[in-house]
């Protein structure tokens, strides 16, 4: 009989001003995102997950609703070894549904400096064949 081993945690690894300008949210709003961040580095997907369009699979962002508004966290699993955090917000304009255009640009920015820390920590991943 073979034994099921839980998957190992991941480290868990902030880019920028992602972790401070979290712990700047509602409590029970830094609460959820944790909560969700620490069932993604166990390789589950919480259900406040949703892909974050435009920069291709691997990126997601964790939604939560509070009286305050929106806040949103983006994160990568595109590595194998480590999850990153690239980015967190609260999505201001209520009317519309796309987030701000310099958070999108942040994102994809935040996206190439944890590849580079990624390489750094961990050496080049080895592409799938």
């Amino acid at each position: 009989m073979r034994s099921h081993r839980p998957p190992q945690e991941k480290p868990l690894h902030w880019v920028g001003s992602a972790k401070k300008d979290l712990l700047g949210f509602p409590a029970e709003v830094v609460d959820n995102i944790g909560y969700a961040l620490g069932v993604v580095q166990f390789g589950a997907s919480p259900p406040s997950a949703k892909r974050w369009k435009g920069l291709g699979p691997g990126v997601l962002e964790i939604v939560e609703d509070d009286r305050s508004g929106t806040y949103r966290a983006a994160y990568t699993v595109r590595f194998e070894k480590a999850v990153y955090v690239l980015h967190a917000f609260q999505k201001k304009s209520p009317s519309g549904v796309r987030s701000a255009r310099t958070d999108v640009k942040l994102i994809a920015e935040r996206l190439k400096v944890a590849a580079k820390d990624y390489e750094e920590r961990y050496g080049k991943e080895k592409k799938p064949h």
